[in-house]
């Protein structure tokens, strides 16, 4: 989010000055990096928790609304590999499949209605829906050899699905800000926030490593822009904005199978999502992904939910603990006695033994072998916690966006869609804290991404001239 905000300022105001505090050694170690993120291009074409059923009804609202604006984040980046500010062959983003598997005859009808309210809509109309095991074979063969042929299962597949590696994506996105003149310190922590009385914000930072460790200095700064991941809400509760009363945040960390065996990684090709198990959250749907990093293809599984105290990765154990304040005691206590089911599926996960979590690929992928897998510890998940309308906290799903009433700092919080959506959420927010610059900056931003205001979905005609524009400079093939 921060390396899209830089690059979004330079293309708009190239005269601006720009400081990026980083507290790693390096950009992108965090929720960022290809293994700590799990969504690597969430375009709702395959996540099913963005098609939720409630009552009998299947609601659509929030697939269309996800892959509208990942079209906005693709139109970016194809602007800037056009203005050479991306490499003319960009390695952050490869074509794979997306698709939805299910097992049992009544997830395989569930499956087949949201397929038919989804195949009529512009940007889904490529579509497939089958319930025989021959064609999901020929589609991913790895999910049906082994299986018992009279288990029902069905599958949707999209082929013109990708694989974003956001670590590659956010080191470019930087590298293009210094080239352009900003600044960037590593190894530095931001350690309060203040803002003086004539507007402009202090912010104060430690140096963590090196030769200048412990050195103490204040930047100043007209506007602030909280992109820590889950590090972001200690921040601006250290602002001291009111807007961010109220607020929590639940750390969940996540664990994944990994393999990078050839031939393993052979007999699937495709970001594959399932039904999430009976009380997990929904950033804990299983899914079996095809990973491109660095060149190299691997296969990834997971989640499986863990739990520490931790807001970063790399972050500290009271972290969760320095976030308790009297203004959102009343959100935790009430959003945690109203998820207690979520507690105690992470209390399982937690104590899941190597064995017990690969029994969960194994319904994915019957003839996996377990010393073909290993774990690995992805990064930290922060759930949302606010108060609703009746004043109890509840669990917010998705990015959440907390700015200052003067527009002069903003925040981000929250998971999925995240880093696939980054672009329409930080030009939201430039909307939302510079609305006086707004006429001056409207036909850029018209050229950067045409179809923010213009919905591709709109038609099939608008849908493929959208989808297509990106193809070539993104290395996509185009959709027929």
């Amino acid at each position: 989010m921060s390396a899209t905000l830089a690059a979004l300022i330079r293309e708009l105001e190239p005269d601006w000055s720009i400081k990026i505090i980083e507290r790693l050694d390096d950009v992108a170690q965090e929720s960022s990096g290809p293994w700590n993120n799990a969504g690597t291009g969430h375009a709702a074409l395959c996540e099913l928790n963005y098609t939720p059923e409630k009552d009998g009804v299947i609601d659509i609202s929030k697939a269309l609304t996800i892959n509208e604006q990942f079209q906005v984040s693709r139109e970016f980046w194809a602007s800037l590999v056009r203005d050479g500010k991306l490499p003319q062959q960009p390695d952050f983003i490869n074509p794979v499949p997306h698709m939805t598997f299910v097992r049992g005859a009544e997830n395989v009808e569930f499956l087949r209605r949201r397929y038919e309210l989804l195949k009529d809509q512009p940007l889904f109309r490529t579509m497939e829906f089958s319930d025989d095991p021959a064609k999901i074979f020929e589609w991913t063969p790895a999910l049906v050899v082994g299986r018992d042929k009279d288990e029902k299962i069905a599958m949707t597949r999209v082929e013109q699905g990708t694989d974003v590696d956001f670590g590659a994506l956010t080191r470019e996105l930087i590298q293009d800000a210094i080239d352009r003149g900003a600044v960037v310190r590593l190894g530095t922590e931001v350690v309060d926030l203040r803002r003086r009385p004539d507007g402009v914000w202090q912010v104060a930072t430690k140096v963590r490593s090196g030769a200048e460790r412990g050195r103490k200095n204040v930047t100043h700064a007209r506007f602030v822009f909280v992109g820590a991941g889950g590090g972001a809400l200690p921040l601006l509760q250290k602002s001291g904005i009111p807007e961010v009363k109220g607020y929590g945040g639940f750390p969940i960390s996540g664990v994944f199978m990994r393999t990078d065996n050839p031939a393993v990684v052979a007999q699937h090709q495709a970001k594959v999502y399932a039904m999430p198990p009976v009380g997990a959250p929904p950033m804990s749907t299983p899914h079996l992904d095809t990973r491109v990093v660095e060149g190299k293809k691997s296969l990834l599984f997971g989640p499986y939910a863990g739990f520490n105290t931790k807001y970063l990765k790399h972050g500290s154990l009271l972290d969760f603990f320095r976030s308790l304040k009297l203004g959102n005691l009343g959100t935790y206590l009430t959003a945690g006695l109203a998820n207690l089911d979520l507690v105690v599926y992470l209390v399982k996960e937690v104590f899941a033994s190597k064995q017990q979590r690969f029994k969960q690929l194994l319904d994915f992928y019957p003839e996996a072998e377990i010393d073909d897998w290993r774990l690995i510890t992805a990064g930290q998940r922060v759930q949302v916690m606010k108060k609703g309308p009746d004043g109890k906290g509840v669990l917010q799903m998705g990015t959440e966006v907390i700015t200052g009433a003067d527009g002069t700092i903003s925040g981000l919080m929250g998971a999925s869609p995240g880093a696939s959506v980054a672009v329409p959420v930080m030009v939201d927010l430039l909307r939302r804290c510079f609305p006086e610059k707004l006429g001056e900056w409207e036909p850029r931003i018209a050229e950067l991404v045409p179809s923010y205001g213009n919905p591709a979905n709109a038609s099939v005609e608008r849908a493929t001239e959208v989808q297509n524009s990106t193809a070539g400079p993104l290395g996509i093939t185009p959709i027929p």
